[in-house]
């Protein structure tokens, strides 16, 4: 069973300790072109913030392969709040992470995909052996990259008026951020692979920051 941690008291100890945090964590998610963006932010002022990881995912599904781009940061506080307020502004998902869910929360996982594949993945782990706490979500507002097959068997005057429509799908990216036990990662990552979403244990980034 899923234990929503999110308590009126959790939110007030996380929103407390994210505003006196020097440094913290932040996973954003979006189109290729955003996370471009925040990648050339980031690199600019080094100094401030650090690119921990970037993966570009590709989620095929019957005639539609749908592509996304997410990046891991840790840096300055004001400096990561100010890429994730620039994110947002370009449709993307944003979670900032506080130290205080680094020293309070055991084994820390990361799953980032399509929503209705986020949705389908909380649903599998809700009625798995596996425990979990979620703790964070956000989801995109933009556009994320997608190719149809189909297209590529029409005619090309077809192909050339159909690709553009379906080039940017109207697919919201949801990224989580959840906790468990070490018995369950497993199990975890199986449910995660199995709806064909990318799942990454966050203290595994930790250990090589």
């Amino acid at each position: 069973m899923i234990e929503n941690k999110i308590k009126t008291l959790r939110k007030a100890a996380k929103v407390s300790t994210m505003q006196t945090s020097d440094k913290i964590w932040c996973v954003i998610a979006g189109n290729e072109e955003m996370i471009n963006n925040i990648a050339y932010e980031a690199i600019l002022d080094k100094e401030r913030v650090k690119i921990l990881c970037r993966e570009h995912i590709t989620s095929r599904e019957s005639f539609v392969t749908k592509k996304f781009d997410f990046i891991m940061l840790y840096g300055d506080a004001d400096k990561i709040r100010n890429l994730s307020l620039i994110s947002k502004e370009d449709g993307g998902a944003s979670l900032k992470i506080a130290p205080y869910y680094i020293g309070e929360e055991p084994n820390l996982m990361l799953a980032v995909g399509p929503e209705d594949h986020i949705k389908k993945f909380l649903g599998d782990l809700e009625k798995s052996t596996a425990k979990a706490s979620f703790l964070l979500e956000d989801k995109t507002t933009g556009f994320i990259e997608s190719d149809v097959y189909i297209t590529r068997w029409l005619p090309k005057f077809a192909r050339d008026i159909a690709d553009p429509l379906f080039k940017m799908a109207d697919v919201a990216l949801s990224t989580v951020l959840i906790s468990t036990e070490e018995e369950y990662i497993e199990k975890i990552k199986e449910i995660a692979k199995s709806n064909k979403i990318f799942v990454i244990r966050f203290n595994d980034i930790l250990k090589e920051e």
